[in-house]
């Protein structure tokens, strides 16, 4: 992948089963912009609405600061919101299920694609984005000062080197750090076989598995492991909590999207919501959380808790997509079949 395909994707700028999980961060009272936002902000053309949004866990304080810049608009005056986030497969199936949701937004398309036709509609990626609201890059996040030198995948692999990275059974996030640990050896012109050899090292040395991208950084950051695989924002978004650790882009790494829609009963503000959060504005909001935007005119200001604050998304030498490797249907059976895919068998062994 040529460096420019990056550049175009930052330019300049996770059933009833479920329901304990989600009742970490369900509906409310600790969001920024969560349950009484706007109500006495004044009537808009959508006040006295309401919006759940429904999402993965890792861009919660991004969705809270777009809550917050929402309601002082006019297509937001007025409007209230409620909040579940939690691991991407887990909260995709909960809306399967039933959970109440007006905006949802998840860390891969198959959490989204699960819910067509009967809960988001069938053109739901038919912009010019294909239906994501963010990017971002796998990244390698370290203890302060990277006492162990870590500067890149293959480092990973030595003996005694303890990695945190989420569980693929429930977390989005953990398919995204899998395939960038696993294509970096065919981006450096190895073999698939060569990928697979080094992808069981790798999990040899992982020495915890958390259920979303949220707890894994949680987990790191408490003391466990050595280095953390996580995206690049939740690393920026960890330092700017004032979290002490650093991250390393890889040379090779796999570019991570993130798609968004609203549901097929959702209402007006809604609509307005997303169609904010897609805006030059709501794509500076997420850039200044780490994220990078899809919108290539967004403005991307100085971000705090980048390596270079003033130069926050870099270019990555070689970056891997998942057209690349043929599309989610592809890779989810290819890698993450519960019986026969790579990963699965490789955990099998490892585990």
């Amino acid at each position: 992948m040529k460096p420019s395909r990056l550049w175009r994707h930052s330019a300049p700028l996770i059933a009833a089963g479920a329901a304990l999980a989600l009742a970490v961060t369900a509906c409310g009272g600790d969001s920024g912009g969560s349950d009484d936002s706007g109500a006495s902000a004044g009537a808009g053309p959508n006040a006295g609405q309401s919006i759940a949004i429904v999402g993965y866990s890792v861009p919660k304080p991004a969705y809270n600061a777009l809550q917050d810049a929402f309601v002082k608009t006019d297509a937001g005056k007025g409007v209230k919101f409620s909040e579940t986030f939690g691991a991407s497969g887990t909260v995709s199936k909960s809306v399967a299920s039933g959970q109440k949701a007006d905006f949802v937004t998840f860390s891969l398309d198959p959490d989204m694609t699960r819910l067509v036709p009967k809960f988001v509609a069938e053109s739901w990626n038919a912009d010019s984005t294909k239906g994501q609201i963010t990017n971002s890059v796998v990244v390698i996040a370290v203890r302060k000062g990277n006492p162990l030198h870590i500067t890149g995948w293959d480092d990973l692999i030595k003996p005694g080197v303890k990695i945190v990275t989420p569980d693929p059974a429930s977390s989005g996030s953990a398919k995204w750090n899998i395939l960038a640990a696993y294509t970096h050896t065919i981006a450096e012109g190895g073999t698939d076989a060569q990928a697979q050899e080094y992808l069981t090292s790798f999990f040899k040395n992982v020495v915890s598995k958390p259920s979303s991208g949220a707890d894994a950084t949680t987990t790191f950051t408490q003391g466990t492991g050595d280095v953390l695989i996580s995206y690049e924002n939740e690393a920026i978004g960890a330092r700017q909590k004032g979290v002490d650790l650093d991250y390393v882009i890889p040379k090779e790494t796999f570019l991570i999207e993130n798609p968004a829609a609203v549901t097929v009963k959702a209402s007006a503000a809604a609509k307005a919501f997303l169609e904010y959060a897609r805006s030059d504005e709501g794509q500076a909001i997420f850039a200044s959380h780490g994220f990078r935007p899809t919108d290539k005119n967004a403005t991307v200001g100085t971000v705090q808790g980048a390596n270079d604050p003033s130069k926050p998304f870099p270019t990555v030498e070689k970056l891997t997509t998942i057209t690349d490797l043929g599309g989610w249907s592809k890779v989810n059976k290819e890698f993450f079949d519960a019986d026969n895919g790579i990963v699965t068998k490789i955990e099998n062994a490892t585990g």
